[in-house]
């Protein structure tokens, strides 16, 4: 009996353990993108991060999570940085594909809709789960000078910068 139950013991020890790791969750699913929880499990997967990207594209404007686009969308707009939505943001050689692996590694790997001429969305804005989530943004807030564009995330998304787009962290600017 005292060998049984030192085998118990150790048994339940690795299942407590078990229990308090964090579990792992795919990317792929639309609505981590749309709301996600404040587990510290999945707001640490939400806060995918890279230096070299975070100063680059941060730069010029709010460095937009990779997994708000697929690596498709990724690939195009780093082979086109020369016409960035009207801007020059040309990088040098080896940090354009250090951000381009990162961009793709972390990119959405839920399906997305090519366009009529085959292309996939360069802006976040175009993406389906995007445009149903802001839907019900009213034209008012649209066109407030602080807004500017929905493209402009932080400005409603108070904690954008820690990858937590949740509506409890959300505040329109009047």
């Amino acid at each position: 009996m005292k060998f049984a139950g030192k085998y118990l013991f150790g048994a339940l020890a690795v299942a407590v353990l078990v229990a308090a790791m964090p579990v792992a969750q795919a990317d792929d699913d639309e609505d981590e993108v749309r709301r996600p929880t404040a587990s510290s499990a999945k707001i640490s997967k939400l806060k995918v991060s890279n230096p070299k990207w975070r100063s680059e594209c941060g730069a010029c404007h709010f460095a937009y999570p990779p997994r708000f686009l697929p690596a498709e969308s990724w690939r195009e707009l780093m082979s086109g940085l020369d016409k960035h939505f009207g801007s020059n943001a040309s990088l040098d050689a080896e940090s354009a594909l250090e951000i381009t692996a990162f961009l793709e590694e972390h990119a959405r790997r839920k399906s997305t809709s090519r366009d009529s001429s085959g292309k996939y969305p360069l802006r976040i804005t175009e993406m389906r789960w995007f445009m149903r989530e802001h839907d019900e943004v009213s034209s008012r807030v649209r066109s407030n000078p602080a807004v500017k564009s929905l493209a402009n995330c932080a400005v409603c998304h108070i904690q954008a910068e820690l990858g937590d787009f949740s509506e409890r962290n959300i505040n329109i600017p009047k």
